[in-house]
């Protein structure tokens, strides 16, 4: 089926980038497979990080249908992109039919997005993963695929003002060797090795990245254990208990 919608985002997208003078470097790209289901799963630290992670798959020919929040969907303006991009809608009270339509997407050889962490880290390191992805790869049979982001919280992230100008912002994409979902295996024990390696694909993407605050002021996007100021995973909790 023609791509209508997709392509020409993506030729959007790359524009946009040229012309913010993004430096994006990515690894790892020849771990997606050029054909066949795959769920592919990345950190979350970002409202843009679903653009880059499918960045990654381009090099591949494959093109990723993320599961995202029904909210999205909703939108005047982005609304009839996600659902020309085929992507999934979710809402989290009846997540059902998202999984439903998640499986059909593999079982079909798509590749499926998701953000197993559900929400934006605003501490930017790793969250708690659900065990969904490791689910959907078990009973479609295919493969997990790690990988992570570094960068694009400094481009929009919860909280934060968007950045959109001509800043020269590095992103950094690291994408890890496939992980086999088997049947017979506790889809809590999949998960526990799937966090572990986006964890490992983290720390290799923030040791890879070029640049640190400029200035005491410039601390924000870097996580409390590497010197920033972003707020501890115990600070996030707790104001979202308040």
């Amino acid at each position: 089926m023609a791509e209508l919608v997709y392509r020409p985002v993506i030729g959007f997208a790359l524009t946009l980038f040229k012309a913010w003078d993004l430096k994006i470097d990515c690894k790892g790209s020849e771990n997606i497979p050029r054909s066949g289901g795959a769920v592919l799963v990345s950190n979350h630290i970002s409202y843009l990080d679903f653009v880059f992670d499918g960045l990654a798959a381009l090099p591949q020919k494959r093109l990723v249908r993320f599961m995202a929040k029904e909210s999205v969907f909703r939108h005047k303006i982005s609304g009839p992109l996600m659902r020309g991009m085929k992507h999934i809608p979710v809402d989290r009270e009846q997540g059902e039919a998202a999984y439903a339509h998640a499986l059909d997407s593999l079982k079909s050889g798509e590749i499926v997005g998701v953000f197993p962490e559900a929400t934006i880290s605003q501490s930017f390191t790793l969250k708690s993963f659900k065990s969904g992805a490791a689910r959907l790869a078990q009973e479609a049979g295919v493969p997990l695929i790690p990988m992570a982001v570094w960068g694009t919280q400094r481009l929009w992230t919860k909280g934060r003002p968007r950045n959109f100008g001509r800043n020269h912002i590095p992103i950094t994409i690291r994408v890890g060797e496939a992980i086999e979902a088997s049947k017979d295996k506790y889809a809590g024990a999949i998960t526990r090795q799937l966090r572990e390696r986006v964890q490992e694909l983290l720390e290799a993407a923030q040791r890879a990245y070029p640049v640190r605050p400029k200035d005491a002021d410039d601390t924000w996007w870097m996580p409390a254990h590497l010197g920033g100021t972003a707020p501890t995973p115990e600070q996030v909790r707790e104001s979202e208990t308040r």
